[in-house]
């Protein structure tokens, strides 16, 4: 449905976006994680026509966005992260003025109008004009003009932006359900929104990709290798010395003595040997009567996870010698 193709944006000197590819699934949710400033609205505003890239292209629904924008824009439903609304208009007006700017009217209009107002929560403030309306309400009235037509494509640039606990739970649900018959990119620096919602993720940095696929396939490159945790009641140079038995355990570390006679290891292996050096592990604690107070996979949380490619990428950087505006 999304495919971007080597899209790059300067700004004179200044490199916004530099050789960004990568494609986006029909259903699928695509989570765009960045800190401020990384590139993702730019990224955004190219995807729905409003920026031309200085370099690359990309197809929306299969309508190149530099030879088709009109079919671009017919097809996508773009909630920036500024929402574009009059202070003067009522929430009805508004989205009955986007709807009309979108060609429906009509019955069409009504039956969209309804369906906006009850799924993005709106019944409380249909009448309201926009000036008298929270933050939070804005929002959704913005999410309401990305989908009064009904669009194949969904982009969305923090959609959940100063929305409070309850609401940001719906504005989810809501995303949920209408990715099971619309395509979603959505931006974001928060790490629980791609933690919830994303069924992919790319992480961009200073205007470039740095890391793109499934949680555990991130996870895998922040993390290299699998690492468990072993404490056991023996004696830590007996018990190191079994473990290194193990083909599949690449490093082995005693990591803490205890009181009480127990010893903890960090045993590591390769991500492709996790079923094996696991397994092997709880078979030689079988074997050896150990008693076993804890045997758990050590992994890093999103936070962890995403600072570890962030370093990684900078580290790649430096040992290139390349110069970052």
């Amino acid at each position: 449905m999304i495919e971007i193709k080597n899209v790059s944006m300067h700004y004179g000197p200044l490199v916004a976006l530099a050789e960004v590819s990568f494609s986006v699934q029909k259903g699928e949710i695509l989570g765009l994680l960045g800190p401020n400033g990384a590139g993702k609205s730019t990224l955004m505003k190219i995807l729905t026509t409003f920026l031309v890239p200085s370099k690359g292209t990309a197809s929306i629904a299969g309508n190149d966005i530099l030879e088709k924008p009109l079919s671009v824009r017919e097809c996508v439903g773009y909630l920036p992260e500024t929402v574009p609304l009059y202070p003067e208009m009522r929430v009805d007006e508004y989205v009955a003025f986007v709807g009309n700017a979108r060609g429906i009217a009509g019955e069409k209009l009504r039956q969209r109008l309804a369906w906006v107002q009850e799924s993005c929560g709106l019944v409380s403030v249909w009448k309201h004009t926009m000036c008298e309306l929270s933050k939070g309400y804005r929002q959704r009235v913005g999410l309401a003009q990305a989908l009064v037509h009904d669009p194949q494509i969904l982009i969305l640039d923090e959609p959940t932006s100063g929305l409070d606990p309850v609401q940001i739970i719906g504005i989810r649900k809501l995303i949920r359900q209408l990715s099971k018959d619309k395509t979603i990119i959505f931006s974001t620096h928060i790490l629980q929104e791609v933690d919830v919602l994303a069924d992919r993720i790319v992480i961009i940095n200073e205007g470039k990709i740095i890391s793109q696929g499934t949680r555990a396939q991130l996870l895998e490159q922040a993390m290299r290798q699998r690492c468990y945790r072993l404490t056991v009641r023996e004696d830590a140079a007996t018990a190191e010395k079994a473990l290194g038995g193990i083909a599949e355990a690449k490093n082995i570390s005693c990591i803490e003595r205890h009181a009480d006679g127990l010893v903890t290891f960090a045993i590591k292996g390769a991500f492709n040997d996790d079923a094996a050096l696991w397994q092997k592990i709880d078979a030689l604690n079988r074997e050896k009567r150990w008693p076993v107070k804890e045997f758990t996979e050590q992994t890093y949380n999103l936070e962890e996870m995403f600072i570890a490619l962030l370093s990684k990428s900078e580290k790649a950087v430096r040992n290139s010698g390349e110069v970052r505006v």
